[in-house]
């Protein structure tokens, strides 16, 4: 279900679409970004960045994790992930579970079309089995 934009979705898109710009996607050419909001009321975004050694990229959603824990934060209230095309882009399987080590049940995953649609998740309908996800 696509929901309208708040003012928090509206900041945390024009972060990811930033970061998204500057995507080192030569290989896919998918282009991804991500930003997150913390405990802190701070943000942090991130883009995908490919290697020629496929397992040795970094997805868009791992590089504003690491954004946010090199800033002090530890917990993510919101994450938005950016899609290059037209299709809400889910995080991978990796990238959930990096999302369950800083997420809770309340945690919301945020997914944007090109096109600015967004779909919303609870963090919990991606991946309830996660483990050490225990913070119930």
């Amino acid at each position: 279900m696509a929901l309208d934009l708040t003012a928090e979705h509206k900041i945390l898109l024009a972060l990811a679409t930033k970061a998204q710009k500057n995507a080192h996607a030569p290989y896919s050419n998918f282009y991804v970004g991500a930003a997150i909001l913390d405990e802190n009321a701070q943000h942090h975004a991130s883009c995908n960045v490919e290697n020629a050694a496929y397992p040795l990229g970094q997805c868009a959603e791992a590089g504003a994790i690491s954004a946010m824990i090199a800033s002090g934060s530890k917990h993510i209230k919101h994450i938005l992930i950016a899609s290059p095309n037209d299709n809400f882009c889910p995080p991978c399987g990796g990238c959930r579970q990096k999302i369950a080590e800083f997420a809770d049940a309340q945690t919301e995953v945020h997914m944007a079309t090109k096109k600015g649609e967004l779909k919303t998740v609870k963090f919990t309908e991606l991946l309830p089995l996660a483990f050490g996800f225990d913070k119930e």
